[in-house]
């Protein structure tokens, strides 16, 4: 399924202002199913002939139709779809890295260690990777390929490459990852605890609202039944000077960027799991590139 991401600039605004007419929308809805030339979709619009193509044109121009000469009676202008999905981003967009910022996307399957308890499992873009609610299937040689990882408790840790130039200082460092709670199949109201540690400490509780199901995620598959797990939110935790944050707000003062010792290790560890003495042992629920309403995995950005 191919999407069409929109956010704030001028180009997607052309794209916003093209859909928002009746008329073009039925076209899209039309050309869903199959490629229809102008004047097939004239009569199933019941438009005349001039105003059909008038909008196909304008749909043509911001690239959400393509059309092609095909052979017929003659040759003829056969109009299609080019995306499933046209999906209006809203949330910040991440920031330009420049020379003194560095950069990682690290797939949800690229985990170092883990400990799982059911009901857990690992999913691939087409299928289950090894079996459901077995913490075994957490050791299969495919979880790589992992698009969701979910657990009722446990962790997974994950050790990022430190990029950090030697004898600079890191300003901040933030970790943005799709997160959720996790119960059987869904449940709207299902609040879970979930933490984050960096280098073995501890930066920041945020407590999920609720395992998202019902509705189908952006990116989630379509094999994958909506009445389960189908998306999260987009969480960040923020380390500076100042303490820790997550999503701007300041979560823990007592811990700083400094007792993170950064600079001082081969590699950055970052855990995501269930405190033992957690108030909602609620699970998580962790997304990547194709599962859910963000492209990403763990994102872990460096200010030096």
């Amino acid at each position: 399924m191919k999407s069409k991401h929109v956010s704030y600039d001028e180009e997607s605004l052309k794209v916003l202002k093209a859909i928002a007419n009746k008329h073009r929308l039925e076209i899209l809805r039309i050309l869903s199913v199959r490629p229809h030339n102008v004047n097939e979709l004239a009569e199933k619009l019941n438009l005349p002939f001039s105003t059909t193509a008038t909008n196909v044109k304008k749909l043509e121009d911001v690239q959400l139709i393509s059309t092609e000469l095909v052979p017929g009676r003659g040759t003829q202008k056969v109009n299609a779809k080019n995306y499933d999905r046209i999906i209006l981003d809203l949330f910040e967009k991440e920031k330009e890295i420049n020379d003194k910022q560095f950069f990682i996307d690290m797939p949800i399957g690229d985990y170092f260690d883990c400990y799982v308890q059911p009901n857990c499992g690992l999913v691939g873009e087409k299928s289950y990777i090894g079996m459901q609610d077995d913490p075994r299937a957490f050791y299969e040689p495919g979880r790589k390929e992992a698009q969701l990882l979910f657990m009722r408790h446990g962790f997974v840790e994950y050790r990022f490459q430190n990029k950090i130039p030697y004898g600079a200082k890191v300003k901040e460092i933030e970790v943005a990852a799709e997160l959720c709670s996790e119960a059987p199949n869904h449940k709207l109201d299902w609040p879970s605890d979930i933490t984050v540690w960096i280098n073995g400490i501890e930066v920041g509780t945020w407590t999920s609202p609720s395992d998202f199901g019902g509705e189908r995620g952006f990116l989630t598959p379509s094999w994958w039944h909506t009445n389960y797990t189908q998306y999260g939110m987009l969480k960040r935790w923020k380390i500076t000077h100042e303490g820790c944050f997550i999503d701007g707000n300041n979560i823990i003062d007592t811990v700083n960027i400094d007792q993170l010792e950064l600079e001082k290790h081969p590699f950055i560890s970052i855990k995501i799991g269930i405190k033992e003495d957690a108030d909602n042992k609620g699970g998580f629920n962790l997304f990547g590139h194709k599962f859910g309403n963000y492209e990403q995995g763990i994102h872990l950005t460096l200010d030096v």
